[in-house]
Formats: structure tokens, C-alpha cells, sequence
């Protein structure tokens, strides 16, 4: 449905895109994750006709978004990240001049305001003035505007920017719902959300595409799983077990010992638990467990190693050649 190939973007000398490929399918839920500046507001704004690209290309739905820009737009629904909006206006007659400048026939406006209002769960505000109901319905309101011609195709930019816990909790649970009838682009700065409503993720950072695919296992592949252990036992005797346990590979020593307990800790092989096995070791050599725990990395653990540790890298790798060039 989306097709992105070596999309750059500049703004004068300001490279904010740097050729960037991907792909959503039909169906698919993906997230589109950057620190500030990291370049996807730009890359949503091309995507959306709102910006040419340099160079490179996009299609959606098939059309390509610069020589067929009005076939692409009306393959989408955009929900930016301040909704624009006609304070003056009743939900229900925004929603209706919405639906008219989208070009949805006289006779199905009603339908498919009504149905938009359903989709976004706002028909509770409809007789409310635009300006009057909260951030969190304006947020969702503006959620309708984009459903309201009912594209198959959504690209929503930080839908739930400055909302409180509850509403961005609707937000979240309204995504999931459309998941079944659209295809979902989305930005967001709230990973968990990402993690708990996306299939498939897409990070990008200085412009570059620097991850794609499914959260869990991009985040399995480069952060790793640990386990650690706490058990009524000498630091020796924990060590012994948890060194020999299968799935553990580059175990620690152990590290502390207090009132007669010890802890220790290793890290899992990709895509296994070793608790088990570990807890049947420690049963059968009599030693009493307080902790066994798996622990498991989250999102925000594997986006600050490809965006800040990203950083790190680079600039070490910088500094290391600049050392080099003095000393010749």
C-alpha cells in the first residue's frame, strides 16, 4: 500500500532525509520511530503531498505521490500531529464540510460522517463546538476528519502529542480498532504504545533508516534477554549451577552476598528462557531460590542504542580517525 525507494529530502543545504526505502503492506500496523529532527514528520509530508521529495520515490496505493498527487491523496487519511480545526464549528457540520471538500457525494455525507464519528468515538461531542471539547476528543476529532472518506490508508503524526494517561489510552485502543479496516502508518514519541499496537516498526534517525521490522524481535536480536538469580547459597556454589545451565551463555561472576544469599546473572540466547532449566538445577542441588527472573528489554532500551548509541559510535569513530590523521 505504501512504497518508499531512495527518498531524499533537502532543505537547502539541510539534508533531512537520506534515502530511505520501505515498504506497508495491506493490513499492516507499522510505527515510525526518530528522536526530534530525526527526520519523519518530513518523510509523512512528502507521503502526503504536502512536500516534493529531492529525489527518489514514493507510491500509495500504486500512485505515485508526485505525478499522480491527487490519486495518492485520496488514498489517505491524514491525522497531523495539531489538528486544524474551525473552532467555530459544531463537530458534526466540521465533520460534514470535511466530507464535502473530500469529495465524498451529497447523499453519503451523513453515512459517512456518521460513520467516522463511530470509528473515532466522538458522536457523544457531535453538537459540541470544535473549540469547546477537550485536547483529547480534538485529537480524535481530527482522527474523523481523516476517516471521514474512508481511505484505506492512515498516517497519523504523534496522535496522542500532549494527552493525558486516559486519553491517550483511548487514542491507543481507537488505532487497534481501525487496525482491522486500514492500513496505519504512525509516528509516535510514546514507545510503549508503538511496542503495544504495532506489527512491525520503522526507525529512523539523521534521516536514515537505521531498523525494520517487528518490535519484539528487533529488540530480541540486539538487546538481549538476562536472567537473574538470587538463592540461599555460597557465591561458589550459585556460580557453579548458573555456569553450567543451558541457554546461558556469557555468564557473570557473582556479584554480592548478603544474610546467606547470593545473586548472580547471565544472558539468555536469542529467543530462549533458561529459568526453568536454571530453577530444576538449583532444586536438584537443594538450593533455596528467592529470585528467578527473566528479564526482557523494552522498546525504549533498543531505540536509545540505535539513536544514542548510535551517536556514540560514530563520534568515537570520528575522534579515532582525527587521532589518526594527527599522528601521520
Amino acid at each position: 500500500m505504501i512504497r518508499v525507494s531512495e527518498l531524499t529530502k533537502r532543505f537547502g543545504a539541510t539534508l533531512a532525509v537520506d534515502r530511505i526505502s520501505f515498504e506497508v503492506a495491506r493490513g499492516e500496523v507499522v510505527g515510525f520511530l526518530g528522536p526530534n529532527g530525526a527526520g519523519k514528520t518530513t518523510t509523512i509530508r512528502v507521503l502526503t503531498g504536502y512536500h516534493p521529495a529531492t529525489s527518489g520515490q514514493a507510491w500509495i496505493a500504486g500512485h505515485d505521490v508526485e505525478q499522480q498527487s491527487l490519486q495518492a491523496r485520496q488514498q489517505i487519511g491524514y491525522l497531523p500531529e495539531n489538528v486544524p480545526i474551525y473552532p467555530e464549528l459544531r463537530v458534526v457540520e466540521f465533520l460534514r464540510y470535511r466530507a464535502a471538500l473530500k469529495g465524498v457525494p451529497a447523499k453519503q455525507r451523513r453515512l459517512a460522517v456518521d460513520r467516522a464519528m463511530q470509528k473515532a468515538d466522538i458522536a457523544d461531542v457531535a453538537r459540541k463546538l470544535v473549540g469547546s471539547v477537550s485536547r483529547g476528543y480534538r485529537q480524535r476529532v481530527g482522527l474523523a476528519d481523516a476517516l471521514v472518506a474512508n481511505p484505506p490508508i492512515l498516517i497519523l503524526d504523534e496522535p496522542t502529542s500532549g494527552l493525558d494517561p486516559n486519553q491517550r489510552r483511548r487514542i491507543k485502543q481507537v488505532v487497534r480498532d481501525l487496525a482491522a479496516e486500514h492500513t496505519i502508518l504512525f509516528s509516535s514519541h510514546i514507545l510503549g504504545e508503538v511496542q503495544d499496537v504495532s506489527t512491525r516498526i520503522l526507525v529512523i534517525h539523521r534521516g536514515t533508516l537505521r531498523a525494520d521490522g517487528p518490535p519484539d524481535e528487533l529488540v530480541a536480536r540486539i538487546v538481549g534477554r538476562t536472567v537473574s538469580v538470587t538463592a540461599r547459597c555460597t557465591p561458589q556454589q550459585l556460580d557453579e549451577v548458573v555456569r553450567g545451565t543451558p541457554g546461558l551463555q556469557g555468564t557473570n561472576a557473582v556479584v554480592a552476598e548478603q544474610l546467606g544469599f547470593a545473586s548472580g546473572y547471565g544472558a539468555a540466547d536469542p529467543g530462549t528462557d533458561p529459568t526453568l532449566a536454571l530453577g530444576d538445577r538449583l532444586l536438584a542441588a537443594g538450593i533455596a531460590v528467592r529470585e528467578l527472573r527473566l528479564s526482557v528489554p523494552t522498546l525504549e532500551e533498543y531505540f536509545a542504542l540505535m539513536t544514542e548509541g548510535s551517536d556514540r559510535v560514530e563520534e568515537e569513530a570520528l575522534a579515532a580517525q582525527a587521532a589518526e590523521e594527527v599522528r601521520a
